[in-house]
Formats: C-alpha cells, structure tokens, sequence
C-alpha cells in the first residue's frame, strides 16, 4: 500500500513562534482515499525543527510498514536523505564539520526511528510549486504557529 506524506513547517523569528502541517493520504484495496491531517504550534523553535517534525509525525502516524512518498518543500529535509548527509553525519559522529555539532540532532534521530520500517521516497517540491496538499500543509503551519495553542520546545 503506497501512503502519501505532504508536510510543511513554518516559523516566524529564530527562534520564534513556529507550527507544522502535515497530511497524510491512503488508497485503500477499494479506491477509496482517506486523508488525516495533523498539526501542531510550538514556542521557541526554529523552521527547519518544524520542517523535521512535520516528517516525523506523518511517518509516527503509520500503524504498519508501508511504501509512503514524503513530499516537502524543505531542501534540509530532502537533501539529508536523497545525499545521504546523515549517513555521513552518524560517519562523523553526527558532526557538520570536525567541530560543529548537528543541529537538530534529537528530532534527526527520532526520524530515522520513524523512518525505519517504512520504504520511504523523499521528493522535494520548489515552494510547493503550486502543489494543493503542500499549500494546504504551509497554511495549518502558519495557522497553528499563530494560534494560542502553543506547545514549549525544550531543545
């Protein structure tokens, strides 16, 4: 069964008052198609987190292994995985360089973990390029970053 995962993060200020949108899309054996969409405001956070855990929570949602196209509009995201970054970052010690640490090395290590028993296709789309699931995942992100339900992000 092929899942189809759209996210999007946004983020005002860095850190500042940040959200996430994702949607998650099924084809059943019937032809139906089933849509789930998740969301989500934080305090003190930066896009690229927003971007990550956009990624995360879609592929956390899934209750068995599936085929699943990640589209996104975040180069960070999609470059970690199609060039194989973190490959090179886990070589490294999760480093960039020999001194400079991973950013967002928790919610990194957290989607590997959600990654795992997927076989996962990461597609970047240039500014969502017009793409109806991906404006609709950047507007619950700035919807929920604006809104007063705003979870604390301790990193």
């Amino acid at each position: 069964m092929l899942v189809k995962i759209y996210t999007d993060g946004a983020c005002s200020g860095n850190p500042g008052k940040g959200g996430y949108g994702t949607i998650l899309m099924v084809e059943d054996e019937s032809g139906n198609v089933h849509t789930k969409e998740i969301t989500q405001g934080f305090k003190n956070t930066t896009n690229n987190r927003m971007e990550l855990l956009a990624a995360i929570v879609g592929l956390e949602a899934l209750k068995r292994p599936c085929d699943v196209e990640l589209t996104s509009d975040s180069k960070y995201l999609v470059d970690a995985f199609n060039q194989n970054w973190i490959d090179g970052w886990i070589k490294k010690g999760w480093k960039n360089s020999k001194k400079e640490s991973v950013k967002n090395r928790d919610l990194w290590e957290r989607l590997l973990k959600a990654k795992e028993p997927h076989n996962v296709k990461f597609i970047w789309i240039k500014g969502h390029a017009g793409h109806e699931f991906n404006e609709r995942c950047d507007r619950m992100a700035v919807e929920s970053a604006n809104s007063e339900n705003l979870l604390e992000d301790n990193f």
